[in-house]
């Protein structure tokens, strides 16, 4: 039996609490709040509460997957997580979510470090082992809170980014639903979205800092160099997407959806634009979700599968903190 990997189901959570874009005029009264829904396209965003993080939330998604699939706990064979805001540096936190969940002791588990191309590595590795033979399936789980990192200050990083976890259950299959993936990785950009201090980097002056005239940081806090992110982006990814249809020897005409990490509304438009991909087909779904960083795209490969009747072949691309891009192509027969 030719053996392939397949994703079989989506299931995600947000952060329990909505916030409107009404809610931080209150603070910055001479923003221009509707040029920014009309450029970013964001206008809700899911804040943790005190109460929540990275493991509370990957709870929340993976129960919700077990039940609302046919997957019972003691199938999962491989328990995969991305996060770039830990609750723990040790121990590792799948093994937490792996003793919560109540998932089997032979059950294997890691964390990796990824932000906004997180979930199409993921698929890689999920990929590789199930089809190299040593599991049967895996439950690869991405979960942010990069709202703990922002400073109260900063508006523009507070109304871009969202907390969110997603459960995605990858099997093995007789079906190729899952192809061929291009990487990519330019360290030389690793300061252009950063927490600096973190961890062993103890060193505090607690005095903001600002950029854009009106955001505010610490180096304890998140910082996004927001324009050399845009120019990183539009220099590389019209290519990805390119190439990756050359890797998987696809025309553009056969590709159903192409599915980009959800940053905003201008930069998406812009990658549209240079690639020369039809509006209908090229997917944008963060209006009503923000920026929720590796969970953009299982959001909206989920609530795009919703409309599903008949088999589709979608580009999944990812890029943004590392720097790092990763791109994939997969095919979808099913609600998801």
């Amino acid at each position: 039996m030719k053996r392939g990997s397949v994703i079989k189901n989506i299931e995600y959570v947000l952060g329990s609490n909505p916030i409107e874009n009404s809610f931080f005029h209150q603070k910055f009264p001479d923003y221009n709040f509707k040029r920014f829904e009309k450029k970013v396209g964001i206008k809700k965003r899911f804040i943790c509460d005190e109460n929540e993080n990275i493991i509370t939330l990957a709870i929340k998604s993976c129960n919700k997957l077990f039940e609302k699939s046919n997957v019972k706990k003691d199938d999962i064979e491989f328990l995969i997580l991305c996060t770039q805001s830990p609750e723990y540096l040790i121990p590792t936190n799948s093994c937490i979510i792996q003793d919560q969940l109540g998932l089997k002791n032979c059950t294997g588990s890691f964390d990796f470090n990824l932000g906004c191309s997180g979930y199409v590595y993921g698929l890689s590795i999920a990929k590789g082992l199930i089809e190299s033979g040593q599991v049967k399936n895996v439950l690869l789980v991405t979960s942010e809170t990069y709202s703990k990192y922002i400073n109260d200050k900063d508006l523009i990083n507070q109304l871009i980014f969202s907390d969110a976890s997603s459960a995605t259950l990858i099997e093995m299959s007789e079906i190729n639903g899952i192809n061929n993936f291009i990487f990519g990785t330019d360290g030389s950009g690793y300061d252009k979205l950063i927490v600096k201090n973190n961890f062993f980097r103890k060193e505090f002056n607690p005095l903001n800092k600002s950029y854009a005239n009106i955001n505010f940081y610490n180096d304890n806090n998140l910082y996004m160099d927001g324009p050399s992110i845009f120019n990183f982006t539009i220099q590389n990814i019209p290519k990805l997407l390119n190439d990756i249809l050359e890797k998987n020897k696809l025309q553009k005409h056969e590709v159903d959806y192409y599915i980009l990490h959800q940053a905003n509304k201008f930069l998406l438009q812009s990658i549209r634009n240079l690639s020369k991909i039809s509006e209908e087909k090229f997917i944008i779904d963060m209006e009503n979700f923000g920026n929720t960083v590796s969970n953009t795209i299982p959001i909206s490969l989920k609530n795009l599968s919703l409309q599903f009747n008949n088999e589709k072949n979608i580009i999944l691309a990812g890029f943004g903190v590392g720097l790092s891009w990763s791109a994939c192509k997969i095919l979808i027969n099913k609600k998801l």
